[in-house]
């Protein structure tokens, strides 16, 4: 009687009150989590990360530091693993079999509009990219192809080159209108994504876009690209600041093109072939609907921030490495020097075919900083991973990461090394400085190295960047040297955002040559 006196007492005392209780259920839902993993595992579907939050799972981990949470689950694991990330279940496919398994997977075996279409319809707009069934979607992407061609491309550069000058030259990040200014200190964040926004605008666009873009325009395309997070992801909607930021930029962006497409259509400006142009003229799909002018307009915002979003990262990280790095910066001014002539004239799109090293660096910059650290589908019905007995079930996603390769010693030897001579061009294909002689690079989905993905969904704009990327970089080599901040190394990636990014301080120190030539 005792003992049971005891017990009662001891009941009495324990804090039973509503806190209390919450804590208690919220302690059992965490263990039964736990337990449900350890002892109800399905052999046919992949290996699961351990997560001890039901729903939440690996999200903090995954978002941290992509990289580092493939890595450590693919020696756990193999190439093939399933991590929970606020809901989802997401299938990680890892190495060149993994990428052509996700990025040529059928279209009616999995869909990337129903996993994109929450975070890029609120910001694109109705009615384009992934707001539209898939056909629409190939349709949209060959009219845009019609005005990237190489013609087009020659008449870019000497634009891309005004743009850059006249930037430099009103932005408080270089002369800020002194033209006597000789050195000075700049935040690559900032002026990165304004100088390739009006660099874009401008050539694919036109001149009355541009005209309309100032500094204020690239702050809305910033809250735009804001509204490109994991959270958004997940909860496109949710109501807080970036949320509210990116509606109302995407309101103003798509008015301020309509006004625009206004314009043309009531002047009959419809000759300039920019690719505002091509879609109001060409703009019809194949069952005979016509494109609409708001779509149209929507269309602009996702063409123009694809480019936005390339050329600012790989840029910034482009300068980055080069500020660290003084003897690949001489090599590519003698470049500059060799191929255009001692006097500098002009830059023209057939001096950038013919400079290697130039070419090099970009693609060196993108095998180490490729813009999107994944690449997601939804699964529409049990799929079976080839080589494997395991089966990614209907509902799951599953994602490929084709910087995985691009960073692994089996394809590129030194691969944390930025190293541009590593490339060495042959025909159409690139053979690798890899452990593996008979490795090459080819635009498959196979391919170790991917910046621009693969498949149906593969970036159209690939010889564009390449085009912006050296005329900017070129004009960077001609008018300056510069460094990186005393003491400062290449930065860290940050990843809160979906394109990966230098986490700060992304700013270099620079000279004019010019001036430093007089010296």
């Amino acid at each position: 009687m005792i003992g049971m006196d005891a017990c009662k007492d001891m009941m009495a005392t324990l804090p039973v009150g509503p806190g209390a209780l919450v804590a208690i259920a919220l302690v059992a839902i965490v263990l039964l989590n736990a337990l449900r993993q350890v002892l109800f595992k399905n052999p046919h579907n992949p290996p699961v990360v351990f997560y001890w939050i039901p729903v939440f799972g690996s999200a903090a981990t995954y978002g941290m530091d992509p990289y580092k949470f493939f890595e450590d689950n693919r020696k756990k694991f193999g190439d093939v693993f399933t991590f929970v990330m606020l809901g989802r279940n997401i299938t990680v496919a890892l190495g060149p079999t993994g990428n052509d398994f996700v990025l040529n997977a059928k279209h009616s075996d999995v869909s990337a509009e129903e996993i994109y279409t929450n975070v890029t319809t609120p910001v694109f707009g109705r009615g384009v990219i992934y707001d539209c069934p898939n056909h629409r979607l190939m349709e949209q992407k060959k009219f845009a192809k019609s005005a990237l061609t190489t013609n087009a491309f020659k008449t870019y550069v000497p634009l891309i080159t005004k743009e850059v000058r006249k930037y430099w030259f009103k932005s408080p990040e270089f002369f800020g209108g002194d033209s006597n200014k000789i050195s000075g200190r700049t935040n690559l964040m900032i002026a990165q994504p304004e100088m390739t926004i009006f660099t874009a605008s401008r050539t694919l666009q036109g001149e009355e876009v541009r005209a309309k873009f100032d500094e204020s325009f690239a702050d809305l395309y910033h809250d735009l690209d804001r509204g490109f997070t994991p959270l958004h992801f997940v909860f496109p909607n949710i109501p807080i600041p970036a949320t509210f930021r990116r509606d109302k930029a995407q309101k103003k962006v798509s008015d301020t093109y309509m006004e625009v497409i206004n314009e043309r259509r009531r002047k009959g400006k419809l000759d300039n072939p920019d690719l505002l142009n091509v879609l109001l003229k060409e703009g019809v799909y194949k069952d005979g609907v016509r494109m609409t002018d708001r779509e149209i307009a929507n269309l602009q915002i996702g063409i123009l921030m694809g480019g936005q979003h390339t050329s600012a990262a790989t840029s910034t990280w482009a300068l980055l490495h080069l500020g660290a790095d003084a003897a690949l910066r001489d090599a590519l001014y003698r470049e500059q020097l060799e191929v255009c002539g001692s006097d500098l004239p002009e830059l023209t799109y057939e001096n950038l075919q013919n400079m290697p090293l130039l070419n090099n660096t970009i693609r060196e910059t993108l095998r180490m900083h490729p813009p999107l650290h994944s690449l997601m589908r939804y699964v529409r019905h049990d799929l079976q991973i080839p080589g494997s007995p395991f089966i990614v079930p209907k509902g799951n996603c599953i994602l490929a990461a084709p910087g995985v390769p691009m960073i692994d010693e089996h394809y590129f030897r030194e691969p944390l090394r930025y190293d541009p001579n590593r490339w060495v061009e042959a025909k159409n294909q690139i053979s690798l400085d890899t452990t593996d002689t008979s490795t090459t690079i080819t635009k498959g989905a196979k391919s170790p190295y991917l910046p621009f993905g693969a498949g149906r969904h593969r970036c159209i704009g690939e010889q564009f960047a390449y085009v912006q990327l050296g005329t900017i970089l070129s004009l960077f080599i001609r008018e300056f040297d510069w460094t990186l901040l005393p003491g400062q190394e290449v930065p860290k990636p940050d990843y809160s955002s979906m394109v990966t990014l230098p986490s700060a301080p992304a700013e270099i120190i620079w000279t004019r040559r010019q001036s430093k030539e007089k010296n």
